[in-house]
């Protein structure tokens, strides 16, 4: 019969670790979720805490059969967790017309698994420097990216509408008129019941220099809630 250990010398350390996981692993989801990103917040959270979980365990959680003959390799069961994040990355991965759209999110969960083992292992240092580099890299490099965006790819926006407001054909018959081709990258609903918001990513091909016009005026349209400029991953 295996013998239950409620607290031991190590206790008050890996509930510390698993806290400082949490609070990482959350902080890269809610970065997400304000993206409206497919793994928003409670995705990322439990794939911190559980990567912290696994490697908490493979530390210490051995300590009572290790012997003479028993040697721990806690190395093995970080190389399954590294395994098995990815399976869990590609699912977030979508190919659509030859768009590749999830690459960013799916990158951000195997980084918040990393996160996870860092502190598992009790390296909260280095879990709080990736961490920052992380919301460095979503943030500072994505102004960067579209700042050195090709000069020959025809600009992409995001437009979020109401569902139910005939926002899309408006779109549509507004860029034709300004002299611009649309087409559609993706889109995501989110809302309640009633009252559904679309998110498109559309990609308009015509005069570059007219942009801030065609912005304003799809703007103005009814039912059109916003208009920005989208992130170089093309909405992952």
């Amino acid at each position: 019969m295996v013998d239950i250990v409620w607290f031991s010398r190590n206790t008050l350390t890996e509930l510390l670790l698993l806290s400082i996981a949490f609070l990482l692993s959350a902080l890269i989801g809610l970065e997400r979720q304000r993206k409206l990103k497919s793994a928003g917040l409670r995705t990322h959270t439990l794939v911190g805490v559980g990567s912290a979980v696994f490697t908490l365990v493979s530390a210490y959680g051995f300590e009572a059969v290790i012997g003479s003959e028993v040697v721990l390799d806690p190395s093995r069961i970080a190389a399954q967790i590294v395994s098995g994040v990815g399976f869990l990355g590609a699912g977030v991965i979508f190919v659509r017309k030859n768009v590749v759209s999830g690459l960013t999110t799916a990158a951000s969960i195997w980084v918040t698994a990393a996160i996870g083992m860092a502190c598992g292992a009790g390296m909260p240092s280095l879990a709080l420097a990736a961490t920052a580099l992380h919301l460095v890299t979503v943030g500072v490099l994505t102004l960067l990216g579209r700042r050195v965006r090709p000069s020959v790819q025809d600009p992409a926006l995001v437009v979020r509408y109401r569902l139910s407001a005939g926002a899309l054909r408006a779109i549509l018959t507004t860029s034709s008129n300004l002299g611009y081709e649309a087409s559609l990258i993706s889109t995501r609903e989110f809302g309640k019941e009633g009252a559904r918001r679309v998110e498109a990513v559309m990609r308009f091909s015509g005069d570059k220099a007219g942009l801030t016009n065609l912005i304003g005026q799809l703007s103005d349209l009814k039912g059109v809630m916003k208009v920005r400029m989208a992130d170089d991953e093309g909405g992952d």
